[in-house]
């Protein structure tokens, strides 16, 4: 009988988890459905956005700070996981390409030369907290609400320091959304901007070139629309990143739910044998009484 008391224990502990990942589910499936949302409605504004600034600055010449590009020495790294975990892979993968990234700068580096690290999502800030060495930064709170106006003013301050020459590089390390099932981990570059015509993917005279009017003048629309465009990317990559959290969550919540109804059909399975033995037992007990009375 201890044997039938210690499975029905680990029956009730395993239906008690399959209860709370099912719930979990429900509602990363509820999360996911506004982030995903969130992110389409996103993609086609900051696309169409950075193509446009792409055409005006054509040939360069009408570079802003925010394309200026310096010898490395001192680099931001921005990380971006989540706050939570239970969903998989999806920090881990984060985390340890950051490392790989912070590894090849500070091999790079020169000697004066600083490594800032700019943490969005707790489980990266815990991770990376560990290095005494990095020059760390914390945004946590980004992702509880995240709005348009509280990122964009992250970026600002980026921007705001690239332009005064505390950074010289920015890199942004982070999951792409893609569907439920698949998040693409992505290492960009944020800063300096690489103007269409100087990032070699394409030719100047090859690239479609359109025949814009400028009002009220060409320089002012890229000085204006270029910081614009900095603002929007960067709250596409946080909107990315939540979108493949939710789904990363709800895909590894579905998994623990599948791998505890298989458990459950297993251990009521070995109750059922373990009970039928136990009773097969006591009738042999009864049936060995009754003749040994007989006898």
């Amino acid at each position: 009988m201890a044997n039938l008391k210690e499975v029905r224990t680990r029956i009730s502990s395993v239906s008690s988890t399959q209860q709370i990942t099912s719930a979990m589910k429900m509602v990363s499936a509820a999360k996911f459905r506004r982030a995903q949302n969130a992110i389409i409605g996103m993609r086609p504004y900051a696309s169409q956005l950075g193509e446009i600034v792409a055409d005006i600055d054509t040939g360069g010449e009408l570079l802003t700070p925010y394309h200026a590009k310096r010898p490395l020495c001192n680099v931001l790294l921005v990380v971006i996981t989540s706050n939570k975990g239970l969903c998989g892979a999806f920090n881990s993968n984060v985390i340890k390409q950051a490392q790989q990234r912070i590894d090849h700068f500070r091999s790079v580096l020169p000697a004066d030369g600083q490594l800032h690290v700019l943490s969005i999502g707790k489980k990266s800030s815990e991770a990376l907290a560990r290095q005494k060495d990095l020059i760390l930064t914390v945004h946590d709170e980004l992702l509880d609400a995240p709005t348009f106006d509280a990122i964009a003013s992250i970026a600002d301050d980026i921007m705001e320091k690239f332009s005064a020459k505390q950074f010289d590089h920015v890199e942004v390390v982070y999951n792409v959304f893609k569907n439920s099932l698949t998040q693409i981990l992505t290492t960009e570059q944020w800063l300096p901007v690489a103007p269409k015509s100087l990032n070699g993917s394409k030719d100047i005279k090859e690239s479609k070139v359109n025949d814009y009017i400028y009002e009220p003048s060409k320089e002012e629309i890229v000085r204006s629309m270029v910081p614009l465009t900095l603002r929007s990317t960067f709250y596409r990559m946080i909107l990315d990143s939540q979108a493949s959290e939710h789904g990363a969550r709800m895909n590894a919540m579905q998994q623990a739910t599948d791998n505890a109804t298989e458990l459950l059909k297993d251990l009521r399975l070995s109750y059922n044998k373990a009970r039928q033995a136990a009773i097969t037992n006591e009738i042999i007990e009864i049936v060995s009484g009754s003749e040994a009375l007989k006898g």
